[in-house]
C-alpha cells in the first residue's frame, strides 16, 4: 500500500487523514482522528500520539509513504515538518505560496491567505464545481467565494460559534457556562434555555444573513459547509444544501498530487 498522511492543523484541532494512492487519484478517505492542537506539544508527543491511532486501524508507519501538510499555526510548522521526517522518513508536501492549485487567487495579498481557505476552496471546485461558496465552521467561522472562472475572489472571518458563547459566559458574570447545541425550544423557559436558544438561533441568523448577501450578488453559487460545526449549524439554515466534512483533507490530496510534476 502506498499511504498518504494528511494532516490539517487548525487553531482547535489536528486532524489526520489517511489516503490509499493506490486505489487512484480519487481514492477516498480510509480513516481520519482529531487531536487537541497544542503548541506546546513535542514532535515526539505528536509521533507518538499519530502511530498509536494509525495502528488502533492496523497502519504501520512504513506505508506512510507520502505526508501533506496545511497549518495556520506558524509555531507548529517545523514540529509536524520534523514529525514528517523523523516518524515516516519523508519529506512532507507544506501548503504554503508558490504551491501549484490550479486556482488563481485575487485578493490583495495571496500570501497571506489561511492555507486551509485555500485547500478548502481547491477541494469545493474539484467535487461541486463553480461559482461556489465554502462556509468553514471552525475556531473561526469562514466564508470563501469562488466565481465562475474558477477564481478565489475572498470572503470573510467571523468569530466562531464557541467563541462567540465563550465571550457571553465571560462578560455576563451571572449567567452559566452551557453547553453549545440545538435547544429544545425557540423560546426558553428559564435561563439555561434562553442562553441556548439566543447562541444557536443567533448564529443561524448570522450565517443566513451572510449567505443571502452572498447569493444575492452570486445567486448560481452552491454553497457547501465544512468543519466541526457543520452538521449542528449547517441543517438549520437556509441556504446550506451540501455537508462535506472531509473538504480540507480531501483539499489536502488534490494538491498534493497536483504537485508531484513540480511546483509554480
Amino acid at each position: 500500500m502506498s499511504l498518504l498522511l494528511a494532516v490539517d492543523v487548525g487553531n482547535t484541532n489536528v486532524v489526520l487523514g489517511i489516503y490509499d494512492l493506490s486505489k487512484g487519484p480519487d481514492s477516498p478517505l480510509v480513516c481520519s482522528w482529531r487531536l487537541a492542537t497544542s503548541r506546546e506539544r513535542t514532535v515526539d508527543e505528536y509521533g507518538v500520539s499519530a502511530l498509536a491511532l494509525m495502528r488502533h486501524q492496523g497502519i504501520e508507519a512504513g506505508q506512510i509513504k507520502h505526508v501533506a501538510i496545511s497549518c495556520v499555526v506558524p509555531p507548529l510548522h517545523p514540529i509536524l515538518m520534523s514529525l514528517a521526517s523523523i516518524y515516516f522518513g519523508v519529506e512532507a508536501f507544506y501548503v504554503e505560496p508558490g504551491v501549484k492549485t490550479g486556482v488563481k487567487v485575487l485578493i490583495d495579498n495571496p500570501a497571506e491567505l489561511g492555507a486551509d481557505r485555500l485547500v478548502n476552496a481547491v477541494a469545493g471546485i474539484e467535487a461541486y464545481g463553480a461559482p461556489l461558496i465554502v462556509v468553514d465552521f471552525g475556531t473561526a467561522t469562514t466564508f470563501d467565494v469562488v466565481n465562475a472562472k474558477r477564481e478565489y475572489l475572498g470572503g470573510l472571518i467571523c468569530p466562531g460559534l464557541k467563541i462567540s458563547a465563550d465571550a457571553l459566559f465571560q462578560r455576563a458574570s451571572r449567567l452559566p457556562r452551557v453547553e453549545v447545541a440545538e435547544p429544545e425550544r425557540l423560546v426558553g423557559r428559564n435561563t439555561v434555555q434562553a442562553m441556548q436558544s439566543g447562541i444557536f438561533y443567533g448564529y443561524v441568523g448570522m450565517v443566513d444573513g451572510i449567505l443571502e448577501r452572498l447569493l444575492a450578488d452570486i445567486p448560481e453559487a452552491k454553497v457547501v459547509s465544512t468543519g466541526g460545526l457543520a452538521r449542528v449549524i449547517g441543517p438549520h439554515t437556509r441556504h446550506i444544501r451540501l455537508e462535506a466534512p472531509d473538504l480540507t483533507l480531501d483539499g489536502l490530496r488534490i494538491l498534493w498530487l497536483r504537485n508531484q510534476g513540480g511546483r509554480k
